[in-house]
């Protein structure tokens, strides 16, 4: 499942990411998004499991829980649209 992560500290990296999910199960990646001019995160991310369950687990555990210093939204990714 792909889980998308707002309100990130802008000093989150995407290894950090990806171990605050790694306690609710496997996590076959993390990815926190910059903004390819500046090169400064935009504050938000994706993190994929590929135990929908756990994820769940995730999605429900960590939803505005504080990480970094901020309290940060969690929920399953919509899938990318064309346009």
């Amino acid at each position: 499942m792909n889980i998308f992560v707002a309100k990130l500290n802008f000093k989150t990296t995407s290894e950090a990411l990806k171990a605050h999910f790694e306690s609710y199960g496997e996590v076959s990646s993390a990815k926190v998004i910059f903004d390819k001019v500046t090169q400064r995160s935009k504050g938000f991310g994706f993190v994929e499991m590929p135990d929908d369950s756990a994820a769940e687990q995730a999605i429900e555990a960590l939803n505005e829980s504080e990480f970094d210093g901020r309290t940060i939204v969690v929920k399953k990714a919509n899938p990318k649209t064309e346009g």
